[in-house]
Order: structure tokens, then C-alpha cells, then sequence
């Protein structure tokens, strides 16, 4: 039974019933009757059903920023922008998905050779609630272009959003059950993952979740592409602008109520300005207002469940035990709603939760280092390689450190870390592999076939 709890008030909103195994089944294969008649479409064809997608995306999206906001508590404006994005991602594969998989000549001995990219089928897609609706369309847009088919397993808490997603789709005049969701608890995705007209698994989650997915997948040889966790680094340099990199860090950290995986969560300051870096930080931090999420006054809403806040306060309240000094919030308010203040945290070391996990909340670790140096061993002392960012006031060193030095997949200079169309999105080590986005992620799920004319 997927359950769907409005996180501010901790009221139920819907239940939804799991799927029996012949339902699931009968998607799967009318999936992939959808696939077989899909691929054939040219791309003027696909670009039109997928710029259809991106008015409708944008005619709807107030209706569906609300839903969003109401299943997972994110703040109403948040929502709003989130809708666009979609819309433009939607946008840009629909422009650029033919060029992006025209054929490429490479000269040999034959008379002629070149590469094509062909769909592979049915994409299986695991998707997590802290953004419902943009998670998924950066993986259908360019999938659905690419000629092949989707299949959406959504986090239980989020099923509205999913049932709307596949909803924008079928009023697009994509062909029916093309993409579509099934309602499934994670039990049977093992099932799931190995019925035969699956080809392909992506999944955005849990590092646990990727290590299972990828097991499963890997048993029946099907290709994953995987975005996990994230402990990203923030390094600030003596030379930073320091009203620029703050206020970038404490939007970075508390974007999405902190729930993101490249949102900034250890901030590595070099010995220089940490004072004067902390003060600021704490300051603006203060001035986050926190309350209703439909509120477009509020910064910060709930934390998507009441079980995920608890964890996230044990992850502080472990810290401050091993050493990190409290210097803003880190205390359950009272009353309905899973909320949770902007909290700082400082003298974070190696060995507490805030250095060495993934801190999915509104909670800064603040770090200082003597130099350079240090902070850049600091910043990739972590099992994880999504997101970095650096600040200097040199374009140069900035330039350096983010392509020589910083080791994550996304690496950011005088800016936050951020997901865009244009360019590639994913991690290296527990973060994942493969990627999203971009011409190398609408290349992920085609066959790259080799053809040799002698």
C-alpha cells in the first residue's frame, strides 16, 4: 500500500493499493507493444509529442506544484520552478534529440562505416520523492526522444505526482503506454527488474538501494545508470568573495529543505576569514524563515516525513556528541509537521555524521583548514563524488582546483552545484555512474551499433 502524508500537518492524504503481479504484467508487456511502435516514429514526430509535453508542463503548473507541495512539502515556489524545469528539459531534448543521435561517419577500410544509435526498449525507472516531477522528466525526455519506452516506480509517498507525470504524457499523444507508472512496494521490484521486457534500469536513490538495483540488474545482465548520495564540499578560499560565497552556501544547503543530493553540505573554510565567514553564515541562516509550505513568504517547509527529520536529528545530536559545537538550531520544534530549523554546526571533524555521511536536511558542517591544500584533501576525504564547488576571486586557480583537484563528477567554481540539460549530470564512487542529461545521457539506453559496408 503506497501512502501519500501531507509532511506539514502529518494528515493523510490518499492510499493507494499495490498492484497484484498480472497488472504489473500486463503494463511491462503493453509497454513494450508501445516501445515496437514507438521507435518507428521519425524524430519531427517525437519532437512534436514532446514539445506537446512541455505546454502542457507549463499550462498545468500550478495544479501540479501543488500536489508536489502537499506530498512532500516543498515550498510552493520551489514547486513552480521545479514544473518549468521540466518544461525545459523537455524543450531541449525535443530540439536537440536528432542531432544529438545522428549517425557518425568514422573513415576505414570499407566502402562505408559509421556509427548509429538505436533504442534498446522498456527503461525501468526508480525515482525518490525529494523531486518528484524533475527527477523523472530528465530521465523520460531524452529517453522517450531516443525512441525507447518508460516504466516509473515512484517513491509510495509521492504517487499523485507520479500518476500526473504519466497523465502529462498520455495528454501529449504519446502512444498509449508508452510510459506509465506501476504501483508496486520495493518487494517485488526484483520481479520486476528481471521480467524480460525491461532492458534497462536507471534509478535515483539511496546508496543501499543503487548496490541492490545494480546486483539484480547485473545477475540478468540488464545496463543501470545509477545517481546516489552525495556529501558535497564547499570550498571557500581567503580570496572569495565572501558576500557572494555565502550566500550561495546557505541557498545551496537549504534549497529543498536540504534534501538534495548536491546540495552543499560540508563547508571547508580556509583559517583566513573563518570568523568572519561563520558570522555571516549564521546570520543569514537566522533569517531563513521556516512555516507553511504554501506560503511563498517561507524558505523552508517540512522535511519530507516525520522518520527521515528524527533521522536527521540523530545524525546531529551523534556530532555534537563526538565534538561539533551547536552554534544554530538542531532542536524538534514543537507541534504538527516534520519540520526542522537551518542548523549550523562547527568544529565538524572526520568520524561524526556531519563529515562522514550524507546529511539530508537543512544542516551546514562548517570546517576549517590552514590552506589550500588542506581544504582540498578535506573536500575529497569522503566515499562519495557527486558535487563540489570552490570560491575564489581568481577565474584561474578556480578553473584549476574544480578540474585538476576536486574529484566528483560535477565540480562548480563561484557558483552552487546544480542539474542542467545542457550539461552532463552524475557521480563517481558511491555517488553512482553513468550519466543524465546532455548528449552523454541520451546515449545511455541506445544500442551504439557499428555498422561496416565493405
Amino acid at each position: 500500500m503506497a501512502k501519500s502524508t501531507n509532511p506539514a500537518t502529518g494528515e493523510e492524504i490518499k492510499n493507494y493499493p499495490d498492484m497484484n503481479n498480472v497488472e504489473i504484467e500486463k503494463i511491462l508487456e503493453q509497454s513494450n507493444k508501445a516501445f515496437l511502435q514507438w521507435q518507428s516514429f521519425d524524430f519531427s514526430q517525437r519532437t512534436e509529442k514532446m514539445k506537446n509535453a512541455h505546454d502542457i508542463l507549463l499550462k498545468r503548473k500550478e495544479e501540479f506544484a501543488k500536489i508536489m507541495t502537499l506530498e512532500m512539502g516543498k515550498p510552493i515556489a520551489q514547486s513552480i520552478s521545479e514544473i518549468e524545469k521540466c518544461a525545459w528539459v523537455c524543450d531541449y531534448f525535443a530540439e536537440n534529440a536528432e542531432d544529438f543521435l545522428a549517425n557518425e561517419e568514422i573513415k576505414t577500410d570499407a566502402s562505408k562505416s559509421y556509427v548509429a544509435y538505436q533504442p534498446l526498449g522498456v527503461v525501468l525507472a526508480i525515482m525518490p520523492w525529494n523531486f518528484p516531477f524533475w527527477q523523472v522528466f530528465r530521465f523520460a525526455a531524452p529517453n522517450l526522444m531516443a525512441g525507447n519506452a518508460g516504466v516509473l516506480k515512484h517513491a509510495s509517498n509521492v504517487t499523485d505526482c507520479a500518476l500526473s507525470i504519466e497523465s502529462v504524457f498520455k495528454e501529449a499523444g504519446f502512444p498509449e503506454n508508452l510510459f506509465r507508472t506501476i504501483v508496486v512496494s520495493s518487494k517485488k521490484m526484483d520481479a520486476v527488474i528481471k521480467n524480460q521486457n525491461i532492458k534497462a534500469v536507471t534509478l535515483t536513490g539511496s546508496v543501499p538501494a543503487g548496490k541492490s538495483v545494480a546486483s539484480i540488474a547485473g545477475s540478468v545482465l540488464k545496463k543501470t545508470v545509477l545517481e546516489l548520495g552525495g556529501s558535497d564540499p564547499y570550498v571557500v578560499l581567503e580570496d572569495a568573495d565572501l558576500k557572494n560565497s555565502v550566500e550561495t552556501c546557505v541557498n545551496s544547503r537549504l534549497i529543498n529543505g536540504g534534501q538534495s543530493c548536491i546540495a552543499a553540505k560540508r563547508f571547508i573554510i580556509v583559517e583566513k576569514i573563518y570568523k568572519e565567514f561563520e558570522k555571516m553564515f549564521v546570520d543569514l541562516m537566522k533569517e531563513k524563515k521556516m512555516g507553511d509550505p504554501f506560503s511563498k513568504e517561507n524558505d523552508l517547509g517540512p522535511q519530507a516525513s516525520t522518520n527521515l527529520r528524527d533521522d536527521l536529528h540523530k545524525q546531529v545530536e551523534g556530532s555534537i556528541k563526538k565534538g561539533a559545537k551547536l552554534l544554530l538550531g538542531g532542536k524538534i520544534p514543537e507541534g504538527k509537521g516534520a519540520y526542522y530549523p537551518p542548523t549550523v554546526l562547527a568544529d565538524v571533524k572526520k568520524g561524526m555524521p556531519a563529515y562522514d555521511e550524507e546529511i539530508f536536511g537543512p544542516v551546514a558542517a562548517l570546517i576549517k583548514v590552514s590552506n589550500e591544500e588542506e581544504a582540498i584533501k578535506v573536500a575529497n576525504d569522503t566515499n562519495f563524488g557527486l558535487g563540489a564547488a570552490v570560491f575564489t576571486s581568481s577565474l584561474e586557480r578556480g578553473n584549476i582546483i574544480a578540474e585538476k583537484k576536486l574529484q566528483a563528477g560535477n565540480c562548480f567554481v563561484n557558483s552552487f552545484v546544480k542539474s542542467d540539460p545542457r550539461l552532463p549530470f552524475g557521480g563517481i564512487r558511491e555517488s553512482g555512474y553513468g550519466r543524465e542529461l546532455s548528449p552523454f545521457g541520451i546515449k545511455e539506453f541506445v544500442n551504439i551499433k557499428t555498422v561496416y559496408v565493405k
